[in-house]
């Protein structure tokens, strides 16, 4: 079936923009698509540095004729709800039909032709498009995120004909700015469009030039013994940057390897989209880069090279002066001027908030088995570096900087180390800090930011995170859990009990990644407990307990009691104490019984000591008797005697298994 391929042609788009303008380009695509009547049998966008791409395979040549019933008011309605229907149809009311007291519309719509639509929808593609930013030019008022300049669209192999803002629609694209002569060409299906924008030095699809650039990048290295330091974020930005990339190796002077190296690849990284490169031998920097450049040079990339190092040179300087003011200052005069930093309008400067880092620090340390005065003295030198030059120029070394500075006015190795994880994690790839010291100042950070924007209701909402609260809680519970540390979470709640269930919530997101249910986080929150690697222990035996035979059924069987009492008690109050072996009750009845009393002090013991999955199998024994019993005895007997004692059973039976988790929220 015939293919549809568009390219809107502009200045060049940034690449921060490319990825998500692709899968706007597609979605907008497919839903006027759709409303069409069109299925499309493959549809791809791609984005590049100049060039948005949608190819469509497998689309008619025309919609088929439609046949619609529209439902109408209904018969004595208001002649304003006629009027206004009758529009709506292009029928009069004599052609309508009537049912059940409904008017009815039959319209017969002809199909248009795939040309027409297509036509109407780039328009409002264009018009609509969801830039993040975008601009006008000229005398229109068309706005694109750079100025558009050509539009090919063609289907079927002929070209789809309309006009946006003076730009007509053309079966014409146009290759590689710099590179090549006669840089337009003419593509009339998708085939054509790739092999021209090859010839023209362009490569279409962003994941070829991603792996263009790493291949290119990493052949260049092992040519010289070198090693690249893979950069995911730095490799997708500069395969936005470049049509036609081409790696550079260059040389860099050995004398700024003294600089910190995170120091160096964030110069790198940030001013001049750089690779860094490594020793294979012994791991630290080598005293060379690597750029993508857009070019094949016509000699293999020296004078690019060359123009490269001395820019880099010269942001190297300026770190190494940044770096030789900064030690001349320390930490004392840095911590001065928190003084005059705001933290927040409602929670004061950063100096009062280092204050209350410096509290918690000191409250958390005996739980961690840290030194308190070394960390009382890290969490005071932890925000230090926010006024240092470093820092300013820098903003992403925070912390980072702070641990090298500690080594270089020889601080305790220690302090410095936690100064530097003290952010930290700060992703889900980031690792978690192990070092007591350093446990105890980043938990302190982490939850003095969440109790203090809580405290002044400042809690996220929907997608909404400002203070990346959600990302302090999971870092909160990553430390904790990772470290198998036993701290009560409620302890540092007291003034904020929305921060409990928040951490519930948080909690629930880790686990879910690691395939565990959300109800299970529920079930075991409910019991109060605020000890993490309790709760996920907790949680782990539940999992594998409902996934067995007999914690399935136990698990109906308890829901199916649960339901019994909550429906007596709507009745009235339900019967007191512990059930009694009723002289004359079934067999099954005083089984269940016996089960109950054998079960609780067994679980009650494992639950003592932590062992949940010896808990769990003593519950595992009650999935018998409970099945027995539901299936051989009558809870709602006549005999008022024993029907109180039953429901006093299932009571028990009911509390004993909620000793471990609360059944009744979980799913099934």
């Amino acid at each position: 079936m015939p293919q549809l391929l568009l390219e809107l042609f502009s200045e060049e788009i940034p690449a921060r923009m490319q990825a998500q303008a692709a899968k706007d380009l597609e979605r907008m695509a497919r839903e006027r698509l759709a409303a069409a009547g069109f299925l499309p049998e493959a549809l791809t966008a791609m984005a590049g540095p100049r060039r948005l791409t949608l190819v469509a395979e497998g689309l008619p040549v025309a919609q088929p004729e439609r046949h619609e019933e529209l439902k109408g008011p209904k018969v004595g309605a208001p002649p304003q709800a006629m009027e206004g229907f009758l529009r709506k149809a292009g029928l009069t009311q004599d052609q309508l039909t009537e049912r059940d007291g409904v008017y009815y519309a039959h319209v017969h719509k002809a199909g248009r032709q795939t040309t027409e639509i297509v036509a109407e929808m780039v328009e409002e593609i264009v018009r609509g498009f969801p830039w993040p930013k975008s601009m006008t030019w000229g005398y229109g008022k068309l706005r694109w995120v750079r100025p558009l300049k050509r539009i090919l669209c063609v289907f079927d192999r002929e070209i789809v004909p309309f006009s946006i803002d003076g730009i007509e629609s053309a079966d014409l694209s146009e290759g590689h700015r710099f590179m090549g002569k006669n840089r337009v060409f003419r593509a009339r299906d998708f085939d054509e469009y790739r092999q021209g924008l090859l010839a023209h030095h362009v490569v279409l699809d962003p994941e070829e030039r991603k792996a263009r650039i790493l291949e290119g990048a990493k052949t260049l290295c092992f040519a010289r013994n070198l090693e690249l330091v893979e950069d995911q974020g730095l490799l997708e930005e500069v395969a936005g940057l470049a049509e036609w990339p081409t790696p550079i190796l260059g040389d860099m002077d050995p004398a700024f390897l003294a600089l910190p190296p995170e120091v160096i690849r964030t110069s790198m990284r940030t001013h001049q989209k750089y690779f860094a490169v490594r020793d294979p031998a012994t791991g630290k920097l080598a005293p060379h880069f690597l750029v993508v450049a857009n070019i094949q040079a016509p000699d293999g990339g020296a004078e690019i090279a060359r123009g490269n190092a001395k820019v880099l040179s010269s942001r190297l300087s300026d770190a190494r002066f940044f770096w030789d003011e900064d030690v001349k200052v320390g930490f004392d005069a840095w911590l001065k001027k928190l003084d005059g930093v705001t933290f927040h309008a409602k929670l004061g400067t950063m100096a009062e908030r280092v204050e209350r880092i410096v509290a918690l620090a000191r409250e958390i340390a005996p739980m961690v088995g840290a030194d308190v005065e070394k960390t009382a003295e890290a969490a005071r030198l932890a925000k230090a570096d926010l006024t240092s030059e470093m820092v300013g120029e820098f903003p992403e070394l925070q912390g980072v900087m702070g641990g090298y500075y500690a080594r270089a006015f020889n601080l305790d190795g220690e302090i410095a180390d936690a100064v530097r994880d003290h952010y930290k994690p700060q992703g889900p790839g980031d690792a978690v800090p192990t070092a007591p010291v350093s446990i105890a100042v980043a938990l302190a950070d982490k939850l003095d930011t969440l109790v203090g924007f809580f405290a002044i209701d400042e809690k996220p909402t929907g997608s909404k995170d400002p203070f990346a609260l959600r990302r302090a809680a999971l870092g909160v519970i990553r430390i904790i859990t990772e470290n198998g540390l036993r701290l009560p979470l409620n302890r540092f709640a007291t003034k904020t009990p929305d921060l409990t269930p928040f951490f519930a919530d948080r909690l629930k997101v880790a686990l879910r990644d690691q395939g565990k249910r959300h109800d299970l986080v529920d079930a075991v929150f409910a019991l109060g407990d605020d000890d993490l690697v309790r709760i996920v222990s907790r949680v782990e035996a539940l999992d594998a307990f409902l996934k067995t035979d007999d914690g399935a059924n136990l698990l109906a069987g308890y829901k199916r009691a649960a339901n019994i009492l909550k429906a007596e008690e709507k009745k009235g109050a339900l019967p007191t104490g512990d059930a009694t072996a009723l002289a004359g009750a079934p067999a099954e009845e005083s089984a269940l019984l016996a089960a109950v009393q054998n079960a609780r002090p067994v679980a009650d013991k494992a639950l003592e000591s932590e062992d949940f999955a010896a808990a769990m199998q003593a519950l595992a024994e009650l999935r018998a008797p409970v099945d027995a019993f539901f299936e051989k005895v009558l809870v709602n007997d006549t005999d008022v005697a024993a029907r109180d004692n039953r429901l006093r059973l299932l009571s028990q039976v009911k509390t004993t298994t909620e000793r471990v988790a609360d059944f009744s929220l979980i799913a099934g």
